[in-house]
């Protein structure tokens, strides 16, 4: 028992030095990012476990009297500042609610606040503090598998959400793309608290499904993002939405497909069969996006060379050196001009899966020519994929989002919120 409380506290203590200092350097940057996501997110539910481990094993005798306890006390004292390591992850976690106010105030031109809100999420719900999964929220209706196309393709799907109570009527409309990496995910399983906050505000929510790598190469990714937004246009209106104010949102691979559809409206290459369509929008919000596609070394390839590989292998099916242009043109942060739109622009400190030197180079890059308000939101001891879950982070990162959205809709042209 002394030995095994030993080895568990030396597990949990590796799990809380990671969530601070992560691995930033190819492979192990994959690992450093699944075994901080967690601790990082749910310190506190890792507290809990931990505790539990511990306590579980004193109780067995695994600290005693004898000579042959030593490695429990051992394993003890390393729990300690475990614990501490932990709480401290949990402390950052509640400061991110002034990490976005400050980053909208200086952005805005000053404080942010909506008339009734108390500036927490609809959701946020006692029990959420344990069941932070993002499923069963309330109030909700869904209509699934919409063809956006018209060819029957199983990727060329969308889900509308709106609130069940009150009909929606000319409702403002936020378009949500999925990541991982160009070659998996789904619709059903990413932005889900935002936009279920979102609906519960009146507003029309529509997530997105498009052609995955490698059975479709580039740019057929950013062709049906821009098919879906041309469908919302023309249909939107028919669940409720009001195209007067249409916002897109995505994160990792889903913020780099946001980001350069709200850049890049009336790309007429990227519009086959539709060009004269209006694929343009009001405001974009992507969190940890890859915004530069070119894996120079002060951006994407900023960790080692994988994603770059990753990219030549299975998304473009081409390799830089033959075809720059293709990687160029791919990039937001090479896509900016002064007619972007508003952009939110969310990036954790800890990312090991995308540098946030890109997001800094990117948010730059929109300041330096973007006439529109550039807003940039970096969370200290943040990770990849932190708003996937329904954590203390993710709700202050909705309720910037929901305040940022509504400030931009407020602004001359756009109905009020």
């Amino acid at each position: 028992m002394a030995w095994g409380l030993l080895a568990a506290s030396m597990v949990f203590a590796v799990l809380a030095v990671n969530a601070y200092r992560p691995v930033r350097r190819e492979p192990a940057s994959v690992v450093s990012f699944v075994l901080g996501w967690i601790p990082g997110e749910l310190p506190l539910h890792v507290l809990a476990v931990e505790g539990a481990v511990v306590t579980g094993l004193v109780a067995s005798g695994a600290v005693s009297s004898s000579s042959r306890s030593w490695p429990g006390w051992l394993g003890l004292a390393i729990s300690v500042p475990s614990w501490a390591g932990l709480v401290g992850l949990t402390v950052v976690a509640h400061r991110s609610g002034r990490v976005v106010e400050e980053a909208l105030a200086q952005a805005t031109g000053g404080a942010i606040t909506l008339e009734g809100d108390e500036g927490v999420p609809a959701w946020n719900r006692w029990w959420r503090l344990l069941v932070v999964v993002p499923f069963r929220f309330y109030g909700i209706r869904r209509f699934r598998n919409i063809d956006y196309w018209g060819d029957g393709h199983d990727r060329h799907e969308l889900d509308i959400l709106v609130r069940r109570r009150v009909a929606a009527q000319r409702a403002p409309v936020f378009v949500y793309v999925h990541g991982g990496a160009w070659v998996i995910g789904d619709k059903r399983q990413q932005g889900i608290p935002l936009m279920h906050e979102l609906a519960r505000r009146g507003w029309v929510c529509v997530a997105i499904n498009y052609r995955l790598a490698p059975r479709a190469a580039w740019p057929a990714q950013i062709v049906d993002c821009k098919r879906a937004l041309a469908w919302v246009r023309e249909h939107i209106a028919e669940y409720g939405g009001d195209v007067g104010f249409i916002a897109v949102s995505g994160g990792s691979a889903g913020g780099q497909l946001a980001s350069l559809a709200a850049l890049t409206a009336g790309d007429a290459g990227w519009q086959p069969g539709f060009e004269d369509l209006d694929t343009s929008v009001d405001a974009c919000v992507t969190s940890y996006g890859v915004y530069d596609m070119t894996g120079e070394r002060s951006g994407f390839g900023a960790y080692g060379t994988g994603a770059l590989e990753l990219l030549e292998r299975s998304v473009m099916q081409a390799t830089y050196a033959n075809d720059p242009g293709l990687f160029e043109s791919a990039s937001p942060d090479r896509r900016i001009t002064s007619m972007a739109p508003p952009m939110l622009v969310f990036q954790g400190s800890n990312d090991t899966l995308v540098a946030p030197i890109v997001a800094r180079r990117f948010v730059e890059r929109l300041r330096e020519r973007s006439a529109s308000p550039v807003v940039y939101v970096e969370f200290p001891r943040a990770q990849h994929a932190f708003d996937v879950l329904a954590s203390i982070r993710c709700r202050h990162a909705v309720m910037g989002a929901v305040v940022f959205l509504e400030r931009m809709r407020a602004r001359p042209g756009h109905s009020g919120p």
